[in-house]
């Protein structure tokens, strides 16, 4: 079972310009990264065998110019990704 360590979205609605990265561990850290809405928009995942590992990526997603302004999610908003 999946286990969501962080979830950070740029809290900006709509189809184009929403960004989404889960942290996610199950064996190995995974993270997810989805440029669009939950129905259209595009998937792109990475796994890393560290935590350190997996959160430098999430940094690095974070750090690029998406629009918005990033917020970490928590309590029920951290869910799971989309499979």
């Amino acid at each position: 079972m999946q286990e969501v360590a962080g979830r950070w979205w740029n809290g900006i609605w709509g189809r184009l310009g929403r960004r989404d990265v889960w942290l996610t561990r199950e064996v190995r850290w995974k993270v997810v990264a989805r440029a669009g809405d939950a129905e259209t928009g595009r998937v792109l995942r990475w796994e890393f065998d560290s935590e350190p590992e997996a959160l430098a990526l999430v940094q690095r997603l974070l750090a690029a110019d998406a629009g918005g302004r990033w917020r970490e999610q928590i309590g029920d908003a951290a869910s799971l990704p989309p499979q």
